[in-house]
């Protein structure tokens, strides 16, 4: 399962991307249990997509779900899995100056 957390907007407007490969049995032993916390029908349901002028948007992606979040919103499970794939994924950085 591969797992990816897009961070961008702020003051900068970086984009930052943080990734994560679950292929072995205990990476995803270890991965599956926080990655099913997360509510990933109420986001979408609730449309979570709402732009902050200067905040943060995550995008995230865990195998086949998906979650575009603003940064008020990482919380709980979400901001488990933020801070998990932060600590623990390679990171590389998008353009300057692109937000999406």
């Amino acid at each position: 399962m591969k797992i990816t957390v897009q961070r961008s907007g702020g003051i900068a407007a970086m984009t930052r991307v943080w990734s994560v490969n679950a292929a072995s049995p205990d990476q995803k032993e270890r991965w599956l249990p926080i990655v099913e916390a997360c509510p990933w029908e109420e986001a979408k349901s609730r449309a979570l997509t709402s732009n902050e002028p200067d905040r943060f948007m995550y995008s995230i992606r865990a195998g086949q779900h998906r979650a575009t979040l603003p940064e008020g919103a990482v919380t709980g499970p979400w901001q488990e899995l933020v801070e998990c794939a932060k600590a623990e994924g390679s990171e590389s950085t998008g353009h300057r100056g692109t937000r999406r």
